[in-house]
């Protein structure tokens, strides 16, 4: 059987846990941080789950 290629690109962006789970950052970090709040910062820092059928197609192109 040949290689499962998996897409790089795919890789760097999320993450899938052990149980499944698939996760992503949170947009709107890159840039004009200094007029949101504390608050948002930090919220901002944790990843959120990726859900529904774009977490599936995550998943297959991850090779899982």
């Amino acid at each position: 059987m040949p290689k499962v290629k998996i897409r790089k690109s795919v890789a760097r962006r999320f993450k899938v846990t052990k149980t499944g789970k698939v996760l992503r950052r949170v947009q709107t970090m890159r840039h004009l941080r200094r007029k949101k709040s504390s608050k948002q910062r930090r919220r901002y820092k944790v990843p959120v789950r990726v859900t529904g059928k774009l977490a599936i197609k995550i998943r297959r192109m991850l090779g899982q």
